[in-house]
C-alpha cells in the first residue's frame, strides 16, 4: 500500500474525519507506564455510526456495481430500498440516485464501489444524517436541509484492504549485542533507538519472565524506574501477557511469517515499545534461545536530502530525518517511548519538517482531523490554550505548502465551531488569558515562567490563528466571516505594542496583569513576532539585540522553542549564528551518544541528568519529534526554498552558506523537487515545477546560463525561473 492520496480508481470511502479520529484513538490508547494502561486526558470522540453514501448518476449504457462495505448496510437506487445487503447490483442506464446506508458500532461505516464507471472516491457525497421522514400520507419528506460533505478517502484501493484493518509495517532486526549482567539476567543493544515488538525465541520450561526497557543502559537495568516493562508468564505451549491478561499458544516464524509446521517455539509482544536496550530476567525454569524484535515503522520516501562539506551537520541531519522517522507512524506523535499521542505542538514542527523530508500530505491531515476532533468544542486542543492556535497555524501552512483547497472546504466548518469557542473566552480588552481547565503552556522552562494574565505569546498566537481564519473563509466563499476575522485580527495585532512593548526593554514583556505591564521578558513573544513579521525592522533588529542574542534572557533548553528561537534568528540573517547553536546543540546531543534528539538538552548537565525530567529519573523522551529542528531549518534557511504562492506556484529560493564551504540538496514539493548547490563562487538550481525566483548576495554581478541575472538591492540579485533547466550562476563574490 503507498501512501499516495486516494487518486485511484476506486477506493474506499468514509465520512471525512472518521477513520482519522477511530485510528488516533487507536494509537492514543496504546501509552503503558510500567504495564498499567494510560489513556489521554482529553475528550475523546468516536466515529459516526451510520452514515450514507450518496452519487448522481448518468449512465450511457446499464452496469453492474460490485459492493462491499465496513458495517452492515443498505442499498437504495431512486428511493428503492433493494433486497438484503446486495453485492452486485444492476444499473440501468440514465440518470439515477444511488444511495448506500452503513451501520457500524466498532469501526467507522465505510464503503468500496467498482464498475466500469461508478467508483467509491472522494467525489461521492456523505452524511451522517439524511433527515429523511415519512408523513402521514407516505409522502418522503424534503431533505435540503441534510449536511453533505465529500467523501473522505486514504488509499485503500482493494477489496479486501479494508480500512479497519490498517497496520504499520514490520521487518525483523537483531540486536547489535547481548551481554550477561553480574546480578542476572542479559542487556541486548539493539544499537540505536528503535521502535517495534520484541520477539522471544526457542522458548521453552515454565515461569516468569521480566522485560526492562530502556533508552539507555541505565533504564533498561533500573528494575524500579524504568518507563516501560513486560511481565509474562511461560507455560508449555503458551504465553500469557500479564499486563493486559492474554493467553497466546507459542508459534512459530519462517521468514517473519508464522508457521505450525517449524519446530521453533516463538513469542512476539502485542505491545509495541520504543527502547534501545532490553534487559531480560526470568525464573529458573524458563529457557530463552534467542532475542529479536519487529521493527515497526510508516513506509516513507525520503524525498528530501542534504549534504555539506561539515560531516557534523550531516550527521545531525541524518539524526534529525531519522527521529522524524520514528515519530512519523499512523499520525506525527511527539515521542515513541513515554506519550505516544498526537499533541498539537509536536505535530505543527513534524508538519514543518515532513514538508522538507517526506512531503507527505496524507498524515498530516490524517493529524488535523484527529487534534481537531468533534463538535461540541468543550476544551482546547489537547487542553492547551497556545496548541489549539497551533492548529490553526497548522492549516494555514498546509495550504501554502500544498495548494490543497479542497481540505480547507472539508475541515472550514470545524475551524469555525473552534474559534467561536476562543472568541467565547476572550476577555473585555478581546485578548485570551488562562481560565477554569486551560492548560497555558508555552514552554518547559527552566525557571520561573508566570502564566498570569495576558501573556503577549498567546495574543501573538491568537493574532495569527484570527489570520488564518480570514483566508480559510476567502478560501471557501465566506465573506461576512472573513470581514470578521479580518478586523478581529486587525484590532488584536493593533494592540500588540501599545500593550505589551517596552521601549526602555527594546522588547516585548512576558504579560500583563490586571492592565499593568510586567518587568519580565522572555524570547516566546518576540521571536514570534519576528517571523511573523508583526513589529517594523528596526524594533525586529533590537528584538536581535535585547533578547535573541542576550544570555541575560531565561534561556531555552527545549528544542520545541529552539525551533522558534533559531528561525527567528535565521530570519534576521543570523544563519553563521545558527550553525554555530546548531552544532553546539544538536551536536552536543550527538556527542552524549544520541541516535535520535531528546525532548530537552541541557549542555550543563552530564551523564544521567540528560535522562532525568518530570521528577522521574527516566522520564524524558530521547526520540521526540521536535528534537530534528535541523531538517527544517536547513530545507527553508540554508537551502532557502518556500512557497511564496499556495502549493508552490510560485517559490522563492534565498540559498545561504552560513559559514559552510559548499552546501547541496533537495527540497520536495507536491508534485516535483527542488535542487540546489552552492559554494562561494557558484549556485545550481533545478526546479521541477512551478515558477520563482532565486536571490542570492554578492558583491558583483554574477552571470547565469540562462537568463539574466538583476539587481534588486545594496549586493543583491535575483534570477527568474520559469523552466525546469538547471540554472548555474557564477561569479559571486562574498
Amino acid at each position: 500500500m503507498s501512501l499516495a492520496a486516494c487518486t485511484s480508481a476506486q477506493t474506499w470511502i468514509w465520512y471525512p474525519g472518521d477513520y482519522e479520529i477511530w485510528l488516533g484513538n487507536q494509537m492514543n490508547n496504546r501509552r503503558t507506564e510500567r504495564g498499567a494502561f494510560f489513556p489521554p486526558f482529553w475528550k475523546t470522540d468516536s466515529h459516526y455510526v451510520v452514515v450514507e453514501f450518496s452519487k448522481q448518476l448518468n449512465l450511457s449504457e446499464p452496469e453492474e456495481i460490485f459492493i462491499a462495505a465496513e458495517g452492515k448496510y443498505n442499498v437504495k437506487l431512486d428511493g428503492k430500498l433493494q433486497f438484503g445487503m446486495p453485492e452486485t447490483l444492476l444499473l440501468p442506464a440514465g440518470k439515477h440516485n444511488l444511495n448506500i446506508k452503513v451501520w457500524n458500532q466498532s469501526t467507522p461505516p465505510a464503503i468500496y464501489v467498482k464498475g466500469k464507471t461508478v467508483n467509491s472516491d472522494a467525489t461521492w457525497r456523505v452524511t451522517y444524517e439524511d433527515k429523511e421522514w415519512i408523513d402521514e400520507s407516505g409522502k418522503a419528506s424534503d431533505t435540503s436541509a441534510t449536511i453533505y460533505m465529500d467523501a473522505g478517502c486514504w488509499n485503500f484501493d482493494g477489496t479486501t484492504e479494508r480500512p479497519s484493518q490498517f497496520r504499520l509495517m514490520r521487518t525483523p532486526h537483531q540486536p547489535t549485542s547481548r551481554t550477561v549482567q553480574p546480578e542476572g539476567g542479559i542487556l541486548y543493544d539493539f544499537g540505536k533507538e528503535t521502535f517495534g515488538y520484541l520477539t522471544l525465541k526457542n522458548l521453552s520450561g515454565k515461569g516468569i519472565i521480566d522485560i526492562y526497557y530502556g533508552e539507555s543502559p541505565e533504564e533498561a537495568k533500573d528494575k524500579a524506574y524504568c518507563e516501560t516493562l513486560d511481565k509474562l508468564q511461560l507455560e508449555p505451549g503458551q504465553v500469557t501477557d500479564l499486563a493486559i491478561r492474554r493467553t497466546s499458544p507459542l508459534s512459530s516464524s519462517e521468514n517473519g511469517r508464522t508457521s505450525s509446521s517449524s519446530s521453533e517455539n516463538e513469542y512476539t509482544l502485542e505491545n509495541s515499545k520504543a527502547f534501545r536496550y532490553v534487559y531480560i530476567t526470568h525464573e529458573p525454569g524458563v529457557q530463552i534461545g534467542e532475542v529479536a524484535m519487529q521493527y515497526e515503522y510508516l513506509p516513507e520516501e525520503y524525498r528530501g536530502n542534504f549534504r555539506c562539506n561539515d560531516e557534523e551537520l550531516n550527521r545531525i541531519w541524518e539524526v534529525g530525518a531519522y527521529t522524524m522517522h520514528l515519530t512519523t507512524r499512523e499520525f506525527f506523535i511527539d515521542g515513541i517511548k513515554r506519550d505516544r499521542w498526537v499533541w498539537s505542538g509536536d505535530a505543527i514542527q513534524s508538519y514543518l519538517m515532513n514538508y522538507y523530508l517526506f512531503f507527505d500530505s496524507e498524515s498530516v491531515k490524517r493529524t488535523i482531523w484527529l487534534l481537531r476532533g468533534k463538535d461540541p468544542v468543550t476544551s482546547h486542543s489537547n487542553t492547551i490554550m497556545d496548541y489549539t492556535f497551533y492548529w490553526f497555524l497548522s492549516v494555514y501552512d498546509y495550504y501554502l505548502y500544498s495548494g490543497d483547497r479542497q481540505f480547507v472546504n472539508q475541515l472550514y466548518p470545524r475551524m469555525q465551531t473552534m474559534m467561536d469557542y476562543v472568541l467565547g473566552r476572550t476577555n473585555r480588552n478581546g485578548m485570551v488569558e488562562g481560565m477554569s481547565g486551560d492548560w497555558v503552556f508555552v514552554d518547559w522552562a527552566d525557571g520561573y515562567l508566570d502564566k498570569k494574565g495576558e501573556l503577549s505569546f498567546e495574543q501573538v498566537l491568537f493574532c495569527r490563528s484570527l489570520e488564518t481564519m480570514a483566508l480559510c473563509a476567502g478560501l471557501v466563499g465566506d465573506r461576512i466571516n472573513q470581514q470578521k476575522y479580518e478586523k478581529l485580527a486587525a484590532a488584536l495585532k493593533a494592540k500588540l505594542e501599545t500593550t505589551f512593548w517596552n521601549a526602555s526593554k527594546q522588547a516585548l514583556v512576558h504579560n500583563r496583569i490586571n492592565g499593568v505591564q510586567s518587568d519580565a521578558v522572555t524570547r516566546y513573544a518576540n521571536m514570534f513576532s519576528v517571523f511573523f513579521n508583526y513589529l517594523s525592522p528596526e524594533k525586529q533588529q533590537a528584538i536581535k539585540h535585547s533578547v535573541l542574542l542576550n544570555d541575560s534572557i531565561l534561556k531555552i533548553t527545549t528544542p520545541y522553542m529552539r525551533f522558534y528561537e533559531l528561525e527567528a534568528l535565521c530570519a534576521l540573517g543570523e544563519q553563521e549564528t545558527v550553525m554555530q547553536e546548531m552544532k553546539a546543540y544538536w551536536g552536543g546531543m550527538l556527542k552524549e551518544g544520541a541516535t535520535s534528539f531528546w525532548e530537552k538538552y541541557n549542555p550543563e548537565e552530564s551523564g544521567t541528568q540528560h535522562l532525568s525530567m518530570y521528577g522521574r529519573p527516566y522520564g524524558k523522551s530521547l526520540c521526540h519529534a521536535w528534537g530534528a529542528s535541523p531538517i527544517y531549518l536547513i530545507g527553508k534557511y540554508y537551502l532557502g526554498v518556500k512557497p511564496v504562492k499556495e502549493g508552490y506556484k510560485e517559490f522563492s529560493i534565498t540559498p545561504v552558506l552560513g559559514g559552510l564551504k559548499w552546501m547541496e540538496g533537495s527540497v520536495p514539493t507536491p508534485n516535483g523537487n527542488i535542487h540546489i548547490y552552492m559554494d562561494r563562487r557558484t549556485v545550481k538550481v533545478r526546479a521541477t515545477e512551478g515558477k520563482g525566483y532565486l536571490t542570492i548576495k554578492s558583491r558583483r554581478q554574477p552571470k547565469a546560463n540562462i537568463g539574466t541575472v538583476e539587481k534588486i538591492d545594496e549586493n543583491t540579485w535575483r534570477l527568474r525561473i520559469d523552466t525546469p533547466e538547471e540554472r548555474i550562476v557564477t561569479g559571486l563574490k562574498d
